[in-house]
């Protein structure tokens, strides 16, 4: 009979998915064993480990609590560990990078999350461009100030919005803005030499266009919304420096839901406060939690959330159903789905 596989996960992860595991093991043996119980005995025979949200809790990848930090040393010192299956997206933090160096597979749960993501960002756009930040000000100063004049917002339709990173999130968010008739330029790893459009018969017919990291300033000085969706890699890091921001429009509008590295933070401030940029929307920060000195909280012309952009309560079971399924993989000799690198 084969070794049992030794699967490590949560105390919560292991009540709530004990039947599933077994159903995705099938004749396989494995044993179950909780992360609470390996920290305590330092136990570091595990085989897989799946890393679900309330392990990371409130952690950021900058500012990790201590238990968080007794689950990575655990994974470090675990020779045994062969695969971890984490809830993110993205497989950034220093543990992730650490154990794919030691030539351990990580696969992440890309996809769960892109539909909320996707409709955050979208819901980040609709409110800067209505001005959103600036009425609810307004309103706690009960000011009835009609939007009129220079106050005008501009028709959304016929705008261009350049999606940086085209996967699930960027492809998912494309579709909404072109239903709300706004210009698409994916920027991607590799561009598809074509342009489509709904309706060539219609003059306000929104167009797709996809072009690569090495051409994507171009579309810069079209660009009337930059919304970053992309994972941060070497090519993405500070990819958004003074250089970008110079060649978009004045008043044009930065959406961040990707990585705050992706950003330079410091030009983008510049930029806010020299009125190159009309507005942000911000989910993600070079450092988080975002510094209580930072000048982002207190512009008004920029919305910040505490990278929140993928919290909803069905991604626990979508994330789930991701790892089973990779799990039914690994049992198999299949190859994994979202394996990283």
């Amino acid at each position: 009979m084969s070794k049992p596989l030794r699967i490590l996960m949560s105390q919560q992860s292991m009540d709530r998915l004990g039947a599933s595991v077994s159903a995705a093991m099938g004749e396989h043996p494995y044993a179950l064993i909780t992360l609470e119980t390996a920290v305590g005995a330092q136990r570091t025979d595990a085989d897989v480990a799946f890393i679900s949200r309330e392990v990371t809790g409130t952690s950021t990848k900058h500012e990790i609590h201590p238990a968080l930090q007794q689950v990575y040393t655990l994974l470090r010192q675990s020779p045994a560990l062969r695969w971890v299956h984490i809830h993110s997206a993205g497989a950034d933090r220093q543990i992730y990078l650490d154990l794919m160096a030691k030539g351990i597979q990580v696969c992440t749960s890309s996809g769960a999350n892109a539909q909320v993501v996707a409709t955050v960002a979208l819901a980040g756009m609709l409110a800067l461009a209505r001005r959103f930040p600036l009425l609810w000000a307004e309103q706690q100063q009960r000011q009835w100030i009609p939007m009129m004049g220079e106050r005008m917002p501009r028709d959304l339709p016929g705008q261009t919005a350049t999606i940086v990173g085209w996967g699930p999130i960027g492809q998912k968010l494309g579709s909404l803005l072109q239903a709300l008739g706004v210009n698409v330029v994916a920027v991607r790893q590799q561009a598809q030499a074509k342009s489509l459009a709904q309706s060539t018969a219609q003059p306000d017919a929104t167009s797709l266009q996809m072009v690569t990291f090495e051409e994507w300033q171009q579309v810069l000085p079209q660009t009337d919304w930059l919304v970053l969706a992309c994972p941060l890699t070497s090519k993405t890091r500070q990819l958004v420096n003074a250089q970008a921001l110079a060649l978009m429009p004045p008043g044009a509008h930065l959406v961040n839901v990707a990585r705050g590295e992706v950003v330079d933070e410091p030009a983008l401030v510049a930029a806010l406060q020299s009125g190159q940029l009309g507005g942000a929307f911000l989910d993600v920060f070079a450092h988080e939690p975002l510094p209580k000195d930072s000048p982002l909280w207190a512009m008004p012309q920029v919305m910040v959330t505490p990278h929140a952009a993928g919290h909803s309560d069905g991604n626990e079971t979508r994330v789930a159903k991701m790892f089973l399924d990779n799990l039914s993989r690994w049992v198999k000799g299949q190859p994994l789905r979202n394996a990283v690198g």
